[in-house]
């Protein structure tokens, strides 16, 4: 692990098992505690950066935890996405998700469609390009750019705006279908917020389309937040909009090809809920 600091002091057990070390780094802890062998483990997060290490064979009661440095910028959001938009191409890939693609029959013809986080673009141009009334924002002005462009290579028009989920304006039944493809990046505490929003924006009937990956996907690293209180379940989406008539809800198992930023064995979740 080149460039990583000096081991950090030896964590009591008790200590290392605590609630705000990831569930990973509880379970190598409760492994030692009983007796077995930690071996090695190393996660890396979907942009390639080590999140921690677990030293093999650690001291009797004690597990030795190795944290990489920091990014620049990984704490600031806007820094961080910014410079991974600033890299050649597109980090998600020019065609639109496959979740969007198929759930796209059940919107009606010239629906007005939110697209939320919607990064470079290649969601809202497909979208627009099949005739809907199409509005999409990020935080990036990076990205934004870039759909800019995208949108006008494709000769079709996308209402593009700068802001983030917090800064948004949810305005009350402006919207036929809200689409939100991976947009695991809000914390357990803002969720509520962005759900709520992303509900009150909808039309009576109106359809909420959810694409996100489950707690599995920890095990495969091919993408997304890489922390487990950031990503879905059913049960968690049923909480977060109780009044929803769910027409899909499903856990599963896909390959992605989506650019660099996903790609490989997946675990999912699609989820679509009607407004009534």
């Amino acid at each position: 692990m080149a460039g990583w600091p000096a081991a950090l002091p030896d964590l009591p057990l008790e200590e290392a098992c605590h609630g705000r070390f990831p569930l990973r780094v509880r379970r190598a802890a409760l492994e030692h505690h009983i007796g077995s062998r930690v071996p090695r483990v190393t996660r890396f997060r979907h942009d390639g950066v080590p999140d921690e290490a677990i030293a093999p064979e650690p001291a009797a009661g004690k597990l030795r935890i190795m944290r990489p440095p920091t990014p620049a910028g990984f704490n600031d959001a806007l820094e961080r996405w910014n410079e991974r938009f600033s890299q050649p191409g597109y980090l998600f890939g020019l065609a639109p998700n496959a979740f969007l693609v198929r759930q796209s029959a059940r919107l009606r013809p010239g629906s007005r469609v939110l697209c939320v986080a919607d990064g470079e673009g290649r969601n809202s141009t497909w979208l627009a390009a099949r005739g809907h009334e199409v509005t999409a924002f990020d935080l990036s002005p990076v990205a934004v750019d870039k759909a800019r462009s995208l949108a006008a290579e494709r000769g079709v028009a996308v209402d593009n705006h700068v802001a983030g989920t917090d800064t948004w304006e949810w305005a009350p039944a402006e919207y036929d279908a809200v689409a939100a493809i991976f947009i695991q990046f809000a914390s357990p505490a803002e969720r509520p917020s962005l759900f709520a929003g992303m509900w009150r924006t909808l039309k009576p009937g109106g359809l909420l389309l959810i694409q996100g990956y489950t707690p599995k996907q920890l095990e495969y690293g091919t993408g997304g937040p890489g922390r487990l209180d950031h990503l879905y379940t059913a049960d968690m989406l049923r909480e977060l909009l109780p009044q929803a008539q769910w027409l899909e809800l499903t856990e599963h198992e896909a390959e992605l090809t989506e650019g660099g930023g996903h790609r490989g064995r997946s675990a999912l979740i699609d989820a679509v809920a009607r407004k009534t």
